[in-house]
């Protein structure tokens, strides 16, 4: 029986354009829904609305379902309509009129909000997880090669000496931008939207604090509109967080499937990454990072589809917001599958340095010939113009030494890669702290 169902009954095929989606995607918020509903159900007994025995069977049945997922044996049913409705079926039919109790003072609105922002808090918490793995991977390999001499690019052409230290710091610091965004993104997930209701509140005595501290949620998000308001607003922000992070992918997935041409052949990608072609059978192609490459631009799409949904409906709960949930999820998996995938091949990847320092041609050193005669006090344009006139005389250095020798900070010489290593061991103790936060939070809130 659906929740809102009276004496209607709806027509089969606007009941399946309605649910869409929806009956697969809750699959991936059963759990969370029951942590809501054991709060819910904590704090009902709390106000007088349930008494000590009706919460204790509620709960038992709602641990019930929890187990039942566990197994994948908790089914959500087309006419259900969503996992809030299949579990409140549920109650009913095992519980009876004990059942019907468990939605006093909420509605379907806040409780979807409930579960979105749980299933949130624990996937950007596993995403943080795989960031830290991969920038540990990626400044261990800055490390390991930090004095390997290789062209910098301009315009897609030879600019200066560079090194792969210097590139592979860079898609790190870029990264640890994006863990900040995360950051961001989490703190404001971290807000209790339970007891919102529909959107305007109840005439019962809830004690939102209680369940905000069951949950353990952050604080409580206060004003019960702008609640339902910041569905769709608060996903884009994780969205907008989650495409940076594949924007970077995205950038190191196109570097390496440039630097490994065999024109070029500054990295080498191990074969057990690459496919092979059907018709050339010399081929070793990556596919892995074109399609990296590629996914980046999905999950930039998911964040245009939420917000081309949520900027032109009015205050208040809509049925537009139904159709955030597949964005948000399909862009937390793409980039915690995308993160996984560079990881491995960060792990793995071989640089050619002798390929690296045969780049390394003459004219890279022009600029550096320019600040030589800088140094001897000679004005900047005249010595830009000299070696311009004279592009033929220019010496080929050591291109090893050349980069050692840039000392001020962030350059070739001077990294900064110890400062980044503690900044990543800082960022894992904070997430480890939380994840262990929230697991014993709900471990206390199903005992």
């Amino acid at each position: 029986m659906k929740l809102w169902e009276k004496s209607i009954t709806l027509n089969k095929e606007v009941e399946k354009f309605t649910v869409g989606n929806d009956i697969l995607l809750d699959k991936n918020l059963i759990k969370y829904d029951v942590y809501g509903s054991v709060a819910h159900t904590t704090m009902l007994n709390k106000i007088g609305i349930l008494n000590k025995n009706e919460f204790q069977k509620l709960k038992k049945a709602l641990i019930e379902i929890l187990k039942l997922n566990q197994k994948t044996k908790f089914e959500i049913k087309l006419e259900d309509e969503d996992v809030h409705t299949s579990i409140e079926n549920y109650l009913t039919k095992k519980l009876g009129d004990l059942g019907k109790k468990i939605h006093t003072a909420r509605s379907r609105n806040d409780q979807v909000l409930v579960d979105l922002r749980l299933y949130s808090k624990e996937k950007i918490l596993e995403m943080n997880k795989a960031l830290i793995e991969l920038l540990s991977a990626i400044i261990n390999f800055a490390e390991k090669n930090k004095d390997i001499p290789m062209p910098g690019y301009t315009h897609t052409r030879k600019a200066m000496p560079s090194s792969v230290g210097l590139l592979f710091g860079a898609y790190a610091e870029s990264l640890l931008d994006d863990f900040e965004l995360l950051k961001t993104a989490y703190n404001l997930t971290n807000q209790n939207p339970l007891g919102s209701a529909a959107g305007y509140g109840i005439n019962l005595e809830i004690d939102r604090e209680l369940t905000t501290n069951l949950l353990g949620f952050e604080k409580v998000q206060n004003n019960v509109i702008y609640v339902q308001n910041s569905r769709g607003k608060i996903e884009s922000i994780i969205v907008f967080a989650l495409s940076k992070i594949m924007e970077d992918l995205g950038k190191i997935s196109n570097d390496l499937i440039i630097f490994s041409l065999d024109e070029l052949s500054f990295f080498g990608i191990p074969d057990k990454f690459t496919t092979g072609s059907s018709l050339l059978p010399q081929k070793k192609n990556p596919d892995v990072l074109e399609l990296t490459r590629a996914k980046a631009s999905v999950v930039e799409s998911y964040l245009f589809q939420i917000n081309g949904i949520i900027k032109k409906i009015p205050s208040g709960y809509n049925r537009d917001l139904q159709l955030i949930k597949e964005p948000l999820m399909s862009s937390f998996e793409i980039t915690l599958s995308s993160l996984s995938i560079m990881n491995l091949i960060i792990k793995e990847l071989k640089v050619n340095k002798e390929d690296c320092i045969k780049m390394c041609t003459k004219e890279i050193f022009a600029a550096d010939d320019v600040m030589n005669l800088v140094k001897s006090v000679i004005p900047l344009r005249e010595a830009y113009q000299k070696v311009a006139k004279n592009l033929e005389k220019i010496k080929i250095q050591d291109p090893v030494k050349n980069i050692q020798s840039k000392k001020h900070i962030g350059a070739t010489g001077n990294l900064g890669l110890n400062k980044i290593k503690q900044q990543i061991g800082s960022m894992n103790a904070e997430v480890n702290s939380e994840i262990k936060k929230f697991r014993s939070t709900i471990k206390a809130l199903l005992k």
